[in-house]
């Protein structure tokens, strides 16, 4: 889920503005780079991968481009297929996030290089946790977190399970919100870290391709129950934000005590001032809260392959991947042992013990869907 922020500045507003996608063919030596992230990692990109990979690499350059979101990329697939067919240029070599099960058919159509099998010096390094696909490289983590008000929540009382959080949430009505679970993914991991919860904190119950009617009906339902539970309890009697953006606002503003988070948004919100260093962060203990890996993918039939691979080479390493935990806010792509021990010492509150997934697909639409029909009936999904 796309997670655009109000933190973006004026002038990454203009660099974004900037560049736009190039139409012509594809010139070698220029990696044609898509994104269908948020305006922080365009931004990240433009100020600090692309210098330091131009300068370690003289003479490539690369392109960045906002593809808009996910059908952005899978249409720019879909013409990199089509371009195959004709043996044209696909004016496309790397897609910084993406799956490269889709479009449907596209690793059978060799479109996309298999990373596993291309000989990254740094590939041994990826947290085998991450790996989804051979032909995909993970190369940032995100989490949902806990974040809260330190003047009102003393973190020693800072809940640490489940069953913990939900006795705070009914011990202080009003003081805790999350949004709803199709406008972001802060609120949309709450609500399966309670799916989670309700069938025996097992995450490998859920897998993209095991939904059925009967077992989603069984298997969700209770969770609604439990969502229903605390609604009563939750920001204005009731209440959901309309977006990752708009939790982090009420925190900020005071509004509510705790709200769930994505870890790089707010440990950048907390960098940049939007939110003060007063700012407590904590993670649930019986099992975190969803999580995930960005994963990018080269295209195999792009002018410019060689090149990514050397790319998608550099983006695993010590400088880049320390910089996703600094400059980002995000977790490494890499197993932890390949960060350095400062930033081990520095993150330690924060590294996680798990991070438990939850499958898209048919478990994506029957979750929104069910949500909104069990446990917040009252509120307009188009609103």
């Amino acid at each position: 889920m796309k997670r655009r922020t109000f933190m973006m500045s004026a002038a990454a507003a203009t660099a974004g503005m900037a560049i736009l996608p190039r139409m012509s063919y594809a010139a070698e030596g220029v990696i044609d780079w898509y994104t269908s992230s948020d305006s922080n990692i365009l931004d990240f990109w433009t100020n600090t991968v692309k210098p330091a990979f131009e300068a370690a690499h003289p003479g490539v350059t690369l392109n960045l481009v906002d593809a808009g979101d996910g059908a952005g990329i899978i249409a720019i697939s879909e013409r990199a297929m089509a371009a195959q067919q004709t043996n044209t240029d696909p004016q496309a070599d790397f897609f910084e996030a993406a799956d490269p099960l889709l479009p449907a058919g596209a690793i059978d159509a060799g479109i996309f290089v298999n990373m596993k099998e291309a000989g990254l010096s740094n590939y041994s390094k990826v947290n085998p946790a991450a790996i989804q696909s051979d032909y995909s490289l993970p190369y940032r983590g995100s989490q949902v977190l806990l974040a809260y008000d330190t003047t009102k929540l003393d973190p020693a009382d800072a809940p640490k399970t489940w069953d913990e959080l939900v006795a705070w949430i009914k011990a202080n009505p009003g003081q805790f919100v999350y949004n709803r679970p199709d406008k972001g993914g802060s609120g949309g991991n709450f609500v399966r870290r309670a799916i989670h919860q309700a069938n025996g904190l097992d995450p490998s119950m859920f897998t993209v391709d095991n939904y059925t009617q009967e077992f989603g009906d069984e298997a969700l339902g209770k969770a609604w129950e439990l969502l229903s539970d605390i609604a009563p309890s939750l920001y204005d009697n009731g209440a959901y934000s309309s977006g990752n953006t708009q939790s982090i606002q009420l925190l900020a503003q005071g509004v509510v005590t705790m709200t769930p988070v994505w870890s790089d948004q707010i440990l950048q919100a907390i960098d940049q001032g939007v939110l003060p260093d007063t700012t407590g962060l904590v993670q649930l203990q019986d099992l975190a809260l969803v999580g995930g890996f960005t994963r990018s993918v080269v295209l195999e039939t792009g002018t410019n392959r060689d090149a990514s691979l050397l790319l998608a080479d550099f983006i695993l390493s010590e400088e880049i991947q320390s910089a996703i935990l600094t400059e980002l806010g995000g977790f490494p792509g890499v197993s932890w042992e390949y960060v350095s021990a400062e930033l081990r010492e520095r993150f330690a509150d924060i590294i996680p013990q798990t991070i438990p997934t939850f499958p898209g697909g048919q478990w994506e639409a029957a979750i929104n869907d069910g949500w909104y029909r069990n446990v917040a009936p009252n509120v307009d999904r188009n609103s």
